[in-house]
């Protein structure tokens, strides 16, 4: 009898949704990652839960009303994660007139279902405070109603609720081999030890590895991928407001400047073909500069390449020709007469990625007997409350834990929900937490992270389980990473 019924390798967000779709089926499941949870394309996303305005103009209004119905299940069961916020789109007199943008908000609004959100308006920009940091040329904007993820807690709350459901989560833990027969027999090394796992079928969720994998360590062929590199950079706060600024681009594309961690500004995305080591995938300097320029052309504050104060990159498999079906990504059954089977999955945006899972787990039930689909309605860890609730939520904790600072309680409850009590407990005082490191990291954090969510390193903590490595300072970093090395 094989060990599992599902071994995964890759610990993005493909393959954690699947880790957590099959084992709330009741399949025994094992997940392979040869890093960590989501340090590949999931942590190079744009940041956002939409159902992807600039798909209309390609006629694709079945694939955005789609994505439009999975932004409010995702809204709903990781109301901690994932926030509502009004997107903004200066109207610019050289790209798309007026009236098609607000044509194409009106279909937008039309497709969407009953979420609660506000609805989009027309806006007197010389007169709102989104104007404020705007040049003076625009006094005409649109707003509408979208949202914001934390990509990489999404990834990582994704697979704690696969293993709150039974099953295996191995990080630092890098397959080498595979042999399949009526089981598939993998070798991987695990953290330093080889270990030999059995499964009745096998899915490959490498992501940018997906083709090398297939060919190296499955030895079966691989589909036909292209490569796609994502770019997006992290500059100073260019404006006050929460909105998301909406940037049409003379090349017709639609560029983000989103509010990020308090005191930032994110400017994303640019994406292009990659070919290379997907480990050392970096933006480059006329990336750097061409969304720089997207910014300025809107922007009354003016930013330039040497402004830029963190990039972020990752690739991804797509499928080709690249521009099809980059939102839904692919999954592709391997089923031979005596063979076991192999599911392969890749490409794919945030927002669609629990329905992805949901319909590649589904291409098992012709194997195993299985429970239902049930991940559109169980909240994720700590989300067992309406997203109506947030600042509640945060009101709550201030009352619980009266040392904590409004923003400190808001970046809490934005990560961990409901849970930020398995961290705070009963402590009093900041001082019963433990060490700090920096103004917001405490050892209570850190422990937990450690505990229950694979953090190994301080770079896991600091840039995918938090974003807190952009303030602190290199000498809290260092003693995070000697506080850590004694944990482990």
């Amino acid at each position: 009898m094989a060990d599992y019924d599902v071994a995964i390798i890759g610990g993005g967000l493909n393959g954690t949704s699947i880790a957590r779709d099959a084992a709330g089926r009741g399949l025994r499941v094992i997940l392979l990652e040869q890093g960590d949870l989501g340090s590949g394309a999931s942590q190079a996303s744009p940041r956002l839960v939409h159902g992807d305005l600039a798909g209309l103009e390609r006629r694709e209004f079945f694939r955005v009303r789609r994505a439009l119905r999975e932004r409010d299940v995702l809204l709903r069961i990781a109301p901690h994660l994932v926030r509502p916020v009004r997107f903004v789109i200066p109207a610019h007199a050289e790209e798309r007139p007026p009236w098609q943008l607000r044509s194409l908000l009106l279909l937008y609004e039309r497709l969407t279902s009953r979420s609660g959100l506000p609805r989009s308006a027309t806006l007197d920009v010389t007169h709102h405070p989104v104007g404020n940091a705007l040049k003076r040329p625009f006094g005409t904007a649109f707003e509408y109603s979208d949202c914001v993820v934390d990509d990489s807690r999404l990834v990582v709350l994704t697979a704690v609720d696969a293993a709150a459901r039974g099953a295996d989560i191995r990080t630092g833990a890098r397959v080498t081999r595979a042999e399949r027969g009526e089981t598939w027999r993998l070798v991987a090394i695990d953290r330093g030890y080889r270990r030999v796992i059995t499964a009745r079928a096998l899915v490959n969720a490498t992501g940018a590895w997906t083709a090398s994998v297939a060919d190296i360590v499955l030895r079966v062929p691989a589909p036909e991928l292209a490569t796609v590199q994502i770019s997006q950079i992290v500059v100073r706060r260019l404006f006050d407001c929460d909105n998301v600024y909406v940037f049409q681009n003379p090349d017709g594309r639609l560029i983000f400047a989103s509010p990020y961690e308090r005191d930032f500004t994110l400017i994303a995305s640019v994406s292009h073909p990659f070919k290379g080591d997907p480990a050392v995938v970096a933006i480059d300097v006329r990336e750097e500069a061409y969304l720089c320029d997207a910014a300025n052309r809107y922007f009354r504050e003016q930013i330039a390449p040497v402004d830029v104060l963190r990039t972020v990159s990752g690739a991804n498999s797509v499928v080709v020709p690249v521009r099809r079906h980059m939102r839904d990504g692919a999954a592709l059954l391997d089923v031979r007469r005596g063979k076991a089977p192999l599911l392969t999955i890749f490409g794919g945006d945030v927002t669609t990625a629990r329905r992805r899972a949901e319909r590649a787990v589904s291409e098992f039930t012709r194997f195993y007997p299985m429970t239902p689909r049930w991940t559109a309605t169980a909240p994720l860890p700590g989300g067992e409350f309406a997203w109506q609730r947030f600042e509640t939520e945060v009101d709550i904790a201030r009352d619980r834990w009266r040392f904590l600072g409004e923003a400190q309680a808001r970046r809490l409850v934005a990560a961990y929900g409901l849970n930020v009590k398995d961290i705070l407990g009963d402590a009093k005082e900041r001082g019963d937490l433990g060490p700090a490191f920096g103004p917001e990291l405490t050892g209570a954090e850190v422990r937990y992270l450690m505990r229950k969510e694979w953090a190994r390193f301080a770079d896991d903590i600091l840039w995918r389980r938090s974003k807190l490595g952009l303030t602190m300072p290199q000498a809290d970093r260092d003693a995070l990473a000697a506080f850590m090395a004694k944990m482990d």
